[in-house]
């Protein structure tokens, strides 16, 4: 699935959705801040330091958007602002769903 100007650029997997995310460590509060570039602009009040802030973007995703911390899987970025994460158990559509409903709403 292609990402309009906001949209996630999700994509299929075999064991689920891989979900674009740019972190935004060292953040003032934890929250789901929008889209760019095709990928979820993700906050956290932790910093990036021995995994802490992806452990931060994993719990905050979970309780965001409705998943069990179990379903997240880093595939890629594990040391960069941009991550690639595995949501498994999960369809394109019900995720792409629950990404709408979780972002701000535009003013």
């Amino acid at each position: 699935m292609s990402g309009g100007a906001n949209q996630v650029a999700l994509e299929a997997h075999a064991q689920g959705v891989v979900l674009p995310v740019r972190a935004q460590p060292g953040a003032r509060r934890n929250a789901l801040r929008g889209v760019r570039a095709g990928a979820l602009l993700v906050a956290v009040t932790q910093v990036a330091e021995k995994g802490k802030a992806n452990a931060s973007l994993a719990a905050l995703l979970a309780d965001r958007l409705g998943l069990a911390k179990s379903q997240l899987e880093l595939l890629a970025g594990e040391t960069s602002t941009h991550k690639r994460w595995l949501v498994g158990g999960i369809s394109l559509e019900e995720l792409a769903r629950r990404i709408h409903a979780a972002l701000p709403t535009e003013k």
